[in-house]
């Protein structure tokens, strides 16, 4: 079996820029670049888990997206980063677009990429990690032994809200994703 990092794009990879579909407004955040490597040099698979809305919206297509990561793999390629996989989520259950309108089992908090990304690469959960910026990209740590991170300490009043709803989220808190990799590279 093997371990994985799966990861939030937006805001977690790159600055967060509303329905971001644009290779010249995308902007890595500091240390993701030495953070996703030490990570990939420590044998994890890299595996990308990202709502996309806007094309559901209609604000984008999805061939704008698909151009956009593209381009984003090549850079960290060209880096020696390698991402496994991107598994992405266009629907709405009130999308604008017809062919993305449903309530589909893919959109986080709900567990169908992380599901499909198991299945894929015989990922051990226990060795396993999750990084977000907002705590429905660790939702699969409710029910598994995976463990995550958000980057973002705006999130505590959610898992606040959430531990009041019955719900347990274990999530530890770090300043970036390099600071994320430090601190599981120094757990295993």
């Amino acid at each position: 079996m093997n371990k994985a990092v799966f990861l939030d794009r937006d805001g977690t990879i790159n600055v967060e820029k509303n329905y971001l579909h644009k290779i010249e407004d995308f902007e890595f955040l500091p240390g993701v670049i030495e953070g996703l490597s030490l990570l990939n040099n420590a044998g994890f698979k890299l595996i990308i888990v990202t709502n996309q809305s806007g094309i559901g919206r209609g604000y984008y297509t999805e061939n704008d997206f698909i151009t956009l990561n593209n381009w984003m793999l090549d850079e960290l390629k060209s880096n020696g980063i390698i991402i496994s996989k991107v598994y992405y989520c266009p629907h709405l259950p009130d999308a604008k677009i017809e062919k993305y309108r449903m309530d589909c089992e893919c959109r986080k908090p709900k567990l169908g990429m992380y599901n499909q990304a198991i299945r894929n690469f015989d990922i051990d959960l226990s060795h396993s990690f999750v990084i977000g910026d907002k705590i429905r990209d660790c939702a699969i740590c409710e029910k598994t032994d995976c463990r995550g991170f958000l980057i973002a300490n705006n999130e505590k009043s959610e898992i606040i809200e959430d531990v009041k709803n019955g719900k347990y989220i274990r999530v530890n808190y770090q300043s970036c994703l390099l600071d994320c990799a430090k601190y599981i590279i120094n757990q295993n």
